[in-house]
């Protein structure tokens, strides 16, 4: 189970607590969902989540949960752990690690097994029942988690515990787990007075509806964005599979004869790559940017400035200066100061590298211009990845097209990521067909490890689709915990697009890239070997979580690795070598870009919640504050927007506010672990073992920079991260960003 404070985190993120029957819920017809709401008594009396599943690993009963059965579980799970709460609470006996920190550990079953399902189905597969049943209960499961950080007598009892933690006779987890009790205690408001406790409770309620609204919104903005093409001349330069897709898109909305192009989360849209139609282009990339900041229904800008401003009170009730201030003391960072330093000093080089790339692509426009005897035209954002994969073409001589039939899904994953973990860890899969599953695209597989022995269950949900949120993410169902005897099952998922019925799926190399990050995730919460739930898996520092998935990606073009599954999906023929080092020998490309993208919505974040609370600007100016951000910041360059733009920057409306430059942060770690491993060996059994042993088994039992520490044996250091993104190079004086690290209101 989950610690009952992890649960506000959930509600804010709307996901996972971290990410088909007949009668499968995401497949019912209004009616049968109507029918559901029938017979209360009979629903209370079969509700799945009221005992623990009989399933192995205590895998989710997917096919007796319907929607119905979500609002009488997070009521009787809560009211459960409340009465759990107030006994140790008011526990006559002295506190011992016991009856206070064990208790709580074992408490609210019914609730951490509830949540741990619908928040995962809410961002996998989410419908309008379940819509509904988040809104009603964003607000109570906060005020439920408020109920416990803020009860004074429960806080007292912890205050005791770790005014004397020392002299318990605990080993070293014990002993972090009063201190991480105590320091979330706090930091949740238990030394707060009445007044302001009652005040707390308010934000952090209204802050739960806002988020749940927020991700709403995004996810309908998403599709009702989508392109609808009237003509197919226009997809000219799309593969025959994503036309047939775009054409079966149209029909599942009713629009038989048009094409339909969906969105992505992200700025950046992949068909424009490809697409030779510039006015395409140019409609694609405006309406991504959009998004969030139309008008409309689902206009998310006076959520934005709401969010932000009861985020700069909550920080100012807990005693710091700004959100920022707030979230970073419970990093690795510990400081706005510390971030800011590391991403003005990457900033100024990405952007010179990116000027640099820019005036490559500008060079193609004006040459194939003249040779058709047309105007040039000035490089735009939706011409960046169309030119840049022509510019890739001339310097390398490949393009992504002729990757794609090497990475059908099923292999890279099986033959691939899998592959990669059985040399390096010893781990075996087999894919099982019994367990129920709440989709008909996801996929179980078993897990054993070098000894054979079951080590947990991987759960794999591939596919792009209108109920499932964007971006791509891991979750656990079932936390390892040596307390609790359970063994991980855990997900990953992805939004690779679903190709037509009876074609293969063949991905790009960053969706695979993608796949290998992920699954980094799921051998965090696969190899964990904790005592206290609290510590499972991914529960480290957000700063921390993204750095081992981002190690996994190095076995993707490793070339044992990508040898064992980049195999044509027709004729089995492995790539060709000539292929595969014009792959590697690209590794540098189009970094400029692809580092200001990232570094310009990671400022933007800092300097949203860097910002004091008078500072805040209203809902309609919203969209000022953000260009104004970017000029202060140094990374407003036309042609490479943010990655997420603030409207639909779900990120930081969720578990990364203030914490988006933890993908960056981590990746420092990373470009260290891997420089390490590739100096002691590359990929042996040695080299997993010392990792899984040291980092990965180890969740947040101990502190996070000590486990990097234990693994490397130096301090991180910020060369070799410099070096894999080419930033190495020296910078023009107009190319260096201010050392402001926020713009004025």
């Amino acid at each position: 189970m989950k610690h009952p404070l992890a649960l506000a985190l959930a509600v804010a993120l709307g996901t996972g607590l971290v990410a088909c029957s007949q009668t499968d819920a995401s497949t019912q017809s209004a009616d049968a969902q109507a029918a559901d709401s029938q017979g209360d008594a009979a629903v209370a009396d079969s509700n799945p989540f009221f005992t623990e599943s009989p399933l192995p690993l205590h895998f989710p009963r997917f096919d007796q949960i319907k929607d119905s059965h979500f609002g009488p579980a997070f009521d009787r799970g809560m009211a459960d752990q409340l009465k759990e709460v107030e006994a140790i609470a008011a526990n006559p006996e002295e506190p011992t690690f016991d009856n206070t920190i064990i208790a709580l550990e074992k408490s609210g079953e019914i609730l951490s097994r509830t949540a741990s399902v619908f928040f995962s189905l809410v961002g996998a597969d989410t419908n309008d029942a379940r819509k509904a049943i988040q809104e009603e209960y964003a607000p109570k499961l906060s005020a439920h988690s408020d109920a416990i950080s803020l009860n004074p007598e429960l806080f007292a009892r912890i205050q005791k515990l770790y005014d004397s933690r020392d002299s318990l006779g605990l080993d070293p987890e014990g002993v972090r787990l009063i201190e991480r009790y105590h320091t979330d205690f706090v930091r949740a408001g238990a030394k707060l007075s009445d007044a302001d406790k009652t005040r707390l409770k308010e934000i952090n309620g209204e802050l739960a509806s806002l988020g749940t609204t927020f991700s709403q919104n995004v996810l309908a903005e998403v599709n009702d964005s989508a392109i609808v093409v009237d003509d197919v001349a226009m997809l000219e330069g799309l593969s025959e599979q994503a036309i047939t897709a775009a054409a079966e898109a149209a029909k599942s909305r009713g629009m038989e004869g048009k094409w339909v192009i969906a969105l992505q989360n992200t700025t950046g849209q992949p068909p424009n790559t490809y697409l030779e139609n510039r006015e395409l282009r140019e409609r694609i990339h405006k309406a991504s940017v959009a998004r969030g900041s139309r008008g409309n229904q689902w206009d998310n800008t006076a959520i934005v400035s709401k969010v932000l401003k009861l985020r700069a009170e909550k920080a100012g009730m807990l005693g710091y200066p700004t959100y920022a201030a707030y979230v970073l003391a419970d990093e690795t960072a510990q400081t706005p100061q510390a971030v800011n330093d590391m991403l003005h000093k990457l900033a100024p080089p990405a952007v010179a590298n990116a000027k640099r790339e820019a005036a490559k692509l500008q060079a193609m426009i004006d040459k194939e211009q003249a040779a058709k005897g047309e105007p040039s035209f000035k490089l735009e954002p939706w011409d960046w990845a169309y030119y840049s994969e022509k510019v890739r073409q001339a310097e390398y001589n490949f393009d992504e097209n002729q990757l794609k039939p090497y990475f059908e899904m099923k292999n890279v994953l099986e033959n691939g990521v899998f592959y990669a973990a059985n040399q390096l860890y010893g781990l075996s899969f087999k894919q099982r067909t019994d367990l129920p599953v709440y989709h008909e695209d996801v996929t179980v597989y078993d897990v054993f490890d070098k000894d054979g022995s079951q080590q947990g269950i991987f759960i794999f949900d591939p596919y792009q689709r209108e109920s499932k949120r964007g971006g791509a993410w891991m979750n656990s169902y079932v936390d390892q915990s040596g307390l609790t005897g359970n063994l991980p099952v855990v997900a990953n998922h992805l939004n690779i697009p679903e190709p037509a019925e009876g074609k293969p799926t063949l991905m790009t190399w960053d969706e695979v890239t993608t796949m290998f990050h992920e699954f980094g995730h799921a051998l965090h919460g696969l190899f964990s070997d904790v005592e206290y739930p609290y510590f499972s898996g991914t529960s480290v520092p957000r700063d921390f979580v993204e750095f081992p998935s981002q190690v996994n990606e190095m076995w993707s073009d490793w070339p044992s690795v990508l040898a064992n599954y980049a195999k044509h999906y027709q004729t089995g023929e492995a790539m060709p070598k000539e292929l595969l080092d014009k792959v590697l020998a690209s590794a540098q490309f189009n970094q400029g870009f692809a580092t200001t993208e990232y570094l310009g919505a990671a400022m933007l974040d800092q300097s949203w919640h860097q910002l004091d609370a008078d500072a805040i600007p209203a809902a309609d100016k919203v969209m000022d504050f953000e260009a104004k951000a970017m000029v202060a910041n140094g990374t407003d360059f036309a042609p490479v927007p943010p990655r997420y733009r603030t409207p639909y920057f779900s990120h930081i409306m969720g578990g990364y506010a203030a914490g988006y430059y933890a993908y960056i942060w981590s990746e420092v770690l990373d470009a260290n672990t891997v420089a390490w491993i590739k100096d002691n060996g590359g990929l042996t059994r040695e080299n997993g073992d010392h990792f899984r042993a040291s980092l990965l088994s180890q969740g947040g039992s101990k502190d996070a920079l000590q486990l990097f520490r234990d693994f490397t044996g130096h301090e991180p250091r910020i060369e070799p991260l410099l070096e894999r993104r080419g930033l190495n190079a020296p910078v023009a004086d107009d190319a260096k960003a201010p050392d402001a690290p926020k713009p004025a209101n």
